[in-house]
C-alpha cells in the first residue's frame, strides 16, 4: 500500500485518506452545543464534596475540567478528589446535575450538525456518536434532541472497557462493532477537544478534525495532532465529499 501524506491543520482542502467509510463524532461541543453545562454541572459535584465557590481549589479544579474538556468524566473525578469513594460520589453529582439541566431543555445540536450527519449517512458513510459522559447522561441528551436511531451505534467509556478519551478506545470500538471500515485509515474522528484529536491519532485514523465549536482551539487541535481544523461539524461532509 502506498503511504499516505501527512496533512498539516487547515480549514478546507483534499482528505487525507481517499475512502472514508466510518465517522466518529463527538456529542456535547462537537454535535450537540450544551451552552457550558459541564462547567455548571461541576460546580454541583464539587459542592457534593465541600468544595467552596469562589474558592483557590475551586478555581484550580475548575481549571483542570476546561483543560481535560473531553476526557471521560470519571477520570477527571478521580484525579481531582483522589480515592475512588470520592470520584464516584462526585461523578455522580456530576451526572444528575447535567442530567436535569438536560431536561430543562438547555441542549441544542450545534447548527448543521443533524444535516451533516444525515449527508455523511447519505454518502454510505456510517456514523458513530461517542461522548465521556456516562451512558445515563448520553441517552438523556439523545432523548432531548430526538436522536434515538439518528446513527447505528453511540458509544461512552463504558462500551469501550472503561477507559474514555484521550484513549483510543471509543474509536477503535466504533471501529470493530461496526466492521463498517476494512482499515482503521478509514474512519475519520471529529471533536471540540484535544482529546477528542488525541483519541483519534492514537487510534490510528486516516482523518483527525478539531472543530471550533467547544472546549480548545487551533493551538490545542495543532499539538494534538489534527489533520485538519473546522469552524464546525457542519462541514465535515464537505471535507469528505471528494473520498469516493
Amino acid at each position: 500500500m502506498t503511504p499516505m501524506t501527512p496533512m498539516t491543520p487547515e480549514t478546507s482542502g483534499t482528505p487525507a485518506t481517499p475512502d472514508i467509510r466510518l465517522v466518529v463524532l463527538d456529542m456535547a461541543g462537537t454535535t450537540v452545543a450544551d451552552g457550558g453545562l459541564v462547567e455548571r454541572a461541576f460546580a454541583a459535584a464539587a459542592a457534593e464534596l465541600g468544595v467552596e465557590p469562589g474558592s483557590a481549589e475551586h478555581a484550580e479544579h475548575l481549571a483542570y475540567v476546561r483543560a481535560t474538556m473531553g476526557e471521560s468524566k470519571i477520570s477527571v473525578f478521580r484525579h481531582l478528589f483522589g480515592d475512588e469513594d470520592r470520584a464516584r460520589r462526585a461523578n455522580t453529582a456530576f451526572e444528575k446535575a447535567y442530567g436535569e439541566l438536560v431536561d430543562q431543555g438547555l441542549i441544542a445540536p450545534v447548527p448543521g450538525a443533524r444535516e451533516a450527519i444525515g449527508e455523511l449517512t447519505e454518502a454510505g458513510r456510517t456514523v458513530v456518536l461517542t461522548t465521556g459522559f456516562a451512558r445515563v447522561t448520553q441517552d438523556a441528551i439523545l432523548d432531548a434532541l430526538g436522536w434515538r436511531g439518528l446513527v447505528p451505534l453511540t458509544l461512552c467509556p463504558a462500551d469501550a472497557g472503561g477507559r474514555g478519551r484521550p484513549y483510543p478506545d471509543m474509536v477503535l470500538e466504533a471501529f470493530v462493532r461496526t466492521k463498517a471500515a476494512d482499515d482503521v485509515r478509514q474512519v475519520a474522528v471529529a471533536g471540540d477537544t484535544s482529546y477528542d484529536v488525541l483519541s483519534g491519532v492514537r487510534a490510528g485514523a486516516g482523518l483527525v478534525a478539531g472543530v471550533r465549536t467547544g472546549a480548545h482551539g487551533d493551538a490545542e487541535f495543532t499539538a494534538a495532532g489534527a489533520t485538519h481544523v473546522l469552524d464546525s461539524v457542519a462541514g465535515m461532509p464537505g471535507l469528505l465529499a471528494g473520498d469516493r
